[in-house]
């Protein structure tokens, strides 16, 4: 019989099908033979990770940390920015000329209101003064015989006059008018702190020679720093002086200082909208240098009463929100995770309000809800309170 060639390859196509369905009918039988027998074998070096039952057994309580629902005042803050500066800031400047022959503190230091810094040619004015002195004195000499015998005169408006004309003519006045001002020229070469605080921008050594005004050193009172922020407009009305406010420095970026607002500027700047408001900073410790950037949160709007709960212990599922409250399991640590739905109301960087709503659960002070660890649970999950969640899962 002659066969055509198509028809010869149709059959060889038709033979290695069966052949390929015979090998994996064959393979198939195997791997059961083997699943029966527990002998079901894998490559060398990949044998497969089997979790523990222990990790997926629902009686275990998963560590969570928790915090109580809160019955009080909710803050509303201001944010604004603004620079450190010290309470009181001076520029000391030379009031006289002459080389400077002390300088008795240091740059940095600290000095009491009316302590000595400097002293410039004190010899010289000293000088001045005794002159002065002795120009008093021959003057008071000179109108002594001027009105000498004046008494007798029983006229008083005409020993008035003749005592002015004394004055005029002796140079009495001159005179106590040179020593007064040579007095002062004595006192302004010492240079003293004008009152207490830390010596800065030190400008003069011993040996300089100073013309009036030039400039001395700074003398900076750090016990206390004026922060000044500019408030928008809009949220002005909400200030009032002596409220609380938070303040955190670039340079300490961990630490929030507490601060007061001490004035708030009645007019508003036309170009900016904003409000000068300055806000006193205690520093006891001189760590806040004048010049640092200052991040400044003011207590605005106060509402008193409400419900709220830490900002962490809210979670939205299916476009819904909800928080997780506690049950504790009698007197331990351990208990279950409630899902329960809520109703949010105000809120600010810490706290959200919870308002009653339909459809969903009000809150009451003192409940636990749960604020770490809760992203994945599920409804009734075995919890248990811990510190630190981190760290007790390892």
């Amino acid at each position: 019989m002659v066969f055509s060639r198509r028809t010869l390859a149709i059959a060889s196509v038709v033979i290695v099908l069966l052949g390929a369905l015979g090998g994996i009918y064959m393979r198939l039988r195997a791997l059961q033979a083997e699943e029966e027998n527990g002998t079901i074998a894998t490559e060398e070096g990949d044998q497969p990770e089997v979790e523990s039952a222990q990790a997926f057994r629902s009686d275990l309580a998963i560590p969570v940390g928790a915090a109580p629902v809160l019955r009080d005042t909710l803050v509303m803050s201001v944010f604004a920015a603004g620079q450190a500066e010290a309470f009181a800031r001076t520029l000391l400047t030379a009031e006289v000329e002459g080389p400077v022959t002390e300088v008795l503190v240091r740059e940095g230091d600290q000095v009491r209101r009316g302590q000595v810094l400097a002293r410039i040619d004190p010899e010289r004015y000293a000088f001045e003064l005794e002159r002065a002195q002795a120009q008093l004195e021959q003057a008071e000499a000179t109108f002594a015989e001027l009105t000498l015998f004046d008494e007798e005169i029983a006229d008083e408006e005409l020993r008035a006059e003749r005592r002015r004309l004394a004055r005029a003519k002796s140079g009495l006045s001159g005179a106590e008018v040179g020593v007064r001002e040579a007095e002062l020229n004595v006192e302004r070469a010492t240079v003293r702190a004008p009152f207490a605080g830390a010596v800065a921008n030190m400008a003069i050594v011993p040996g300089n020679r100073l013309s009036q005004r030039d400039s001395i050193a700074e003398i900076v009172d750090l016990n206390r720093i004026r922060i000044e922020v500019q408030v928008l407009e809009t949220e002005v009305p909400y200030l009032e002086e002596g409220r609380d406010a938070r303040v955190t420095l670039s340079a300490f970026p961990e630490t929030v200082l507490t601060g007061r607002v001490v004035s708030i500027n009645p007019v508003v700047d036309p170009r900016t909208r904003t409000a000068r408001v300055t806000v006193m900073l205690p520093n006891p410790d001189g760590a806040v240098k004048p010049g640092m950037y200052a991040r400044v949160r003011i207590a605005a709007r106060l509402f008193a009463n409400r419900t709220m709960v830490p900002r962490e212990a809210i979670l939205e599922r299916d476009n819904r929100t909800l928080v997780f409250l506690f049950e504790p399991d009698g007197a331990s640590s351990q208990g279950l995770a409630k899902w329960t739905y809520v109703t949010t109301g105000l809120e600010n960087e810490e706290f959200v309000e919870i308002i009653p709503g339909e459809g969903t659960t009000m809150l009451e002070p003192g409940q636990l809800v749960l604020t770490d660890g809760h992203y994945t649970l599920i409804h009734d999950a075995r919890v248990r309170l811990v510190e630190d969640v981190a760290e007790a899962r390892g």
